[in-house]
């Protein structure tokens, strides 16, 4: 798989548009997750994704190692959303959608899942949005420590510890409710 990366990324760099879809097709899903736990707006982090995707047709070639082209993404984007979201400076409001069956059939999802869910994003909206990155790039793009602290250029400890101290501000705040 490295040198397939490595070759698509060598190929979108040169400005081979279908090589540049394949990193698109690849990489999108990833980059609007991470854009919507930073922003908590849908529209936002679907703009902060195609943002960050002009950003990239322009500067792939200056990505050292195809390996982390998915961290570089996923740090691009989610610089983006955190422009994007002071630039907006509002709070959004959250929508709780309910299912087409006003009757769900028996065994069917539980609605206190519903509100953790709720609970939980409104845990998030009361973290920074650079907080708020720092968690979608562990836990939502599955990056590690050290791939991390080389986007955010910190120490791969010192994003652990952070990345411990948002966790227990969570936790703190899921309990209080």
């Amino acid at each position: 798989m490295g040198a397939q990366v490595a070759s698509t990324l060598a190929l979108a760099a040169a400005g081979d548009e279908v090589a540049f879809a394949r990193l698109v097709d690849a990489y999108h899903a990833d980059l609007v997750r991470v854009a919507y736990v930073v922003s908590g707006d849908p529209e936002l982090a679907r703009d902060a994704a195609q943002s960050a995707w002009t950003i990239a047709w322009r500067k792939l070639g200056t990505v050292r190692d195809p390996e982390r082209v998915k961290g570089w993404l996923i740090s691009v984007t989610a610089n983006e959303a955190r422009q994007m979201v002071r630039r907006q400076h509002r709070r959004t409001v959250i929508e709780i959608r309910t299912g087409a069956d006003p009757d769900p059939a028996p065994g069917g999802s539980d609605p206190s899942s519903a509100i953790d869910r709720v609970d939980l994003t409104n845990a998030l909206a009361h973290l920074k949005p650079e907080d708020r990155g720092l968690l979608a790039m562990r836990y939502v793009a599955g990056l590690d420590s050290f791939e991390i602290g080389a986007m955010r250029r910190m120490s791969a400890s010192g994003v652990r510890i952070r990345l411990a101290r948002l966790l227990d501000r969570l936790r703190k705040d899921l309990d209080d409710d």
